[in-house]
C-alpha cells in the first residue's frame, strides 16, 4: 500500500524543525489544489501520520511547500528582510500510486537538500 510522507531536519541546530509549517498541493493541468496544511511534530513529521495514505494516493505532479524563514525566526534567529529563503518548493512526481514515497529536506537558513527517501 502506498503513502507520502517527508520529515525535516534543522541542520543549523542539528534538530528535527519541529512547529514548521508545511503545505501539500496537487498541480495539475487546471491548476493547483492545496490538499493538506500541517504543522511539523517534535521529530519533524506530520502528527497524524503520512501525509497521503493508500486511499488518497494518486499518480500525479505535487509540491511540498516549506516555510523556512518562519520556522528560523520562530526559533529567534535574526534573519536579513528578505530573508534569502523564506519558502522552499519541492516539486515532485509520484508515477506509481501504490508506491512509498518519503520527501526528506536538510535545511538551515542559507541553503537545503532534499532526495526520495526510503
Amino acid at each position: 500500500m502506498g503513502h507520502l510522507s517527508t520529515h525535516v531536519l534543522d541542520t543549523m541546530n542539528g534538530c528535527p524543525a519541529a512547529g514548521m509549517r508545511v503545505t501539500l498541493q496537487r498541480i495539475t493541468d487546471a491548476g493547483v489544489e492545496t490538499l493538506k496544511d500541517i504543522v511539523l511534530n517534535q521529530d519533524g513529521r506530520n502528527p497524524d501520520g503520512p501525509l497521503l495514505d493508500a486511499a488518497a494516493m494518486a499518480a500525479g505532479r505535487y509540491r511540498l511547500l516549506f516555510q523556512v524563514g518562519a520556522y528560523f525566526r520562530g526559533r529567534g534567529l535574526a534573519l536579513p528582510e528578505p530573508v534569502f529563503m523564506d519558502t522552499v518548493p519541492v516539486d515532485f512526481g509520484m508515477a506509481d500510486a501504490a508506491g512509498h514515497y518519503h520527501v526528506p529536506l536538510l535545511v538551515s537558513p542559507w541553503a537545503y537538500s532534499t532526495y526520495r527517501g526510503s
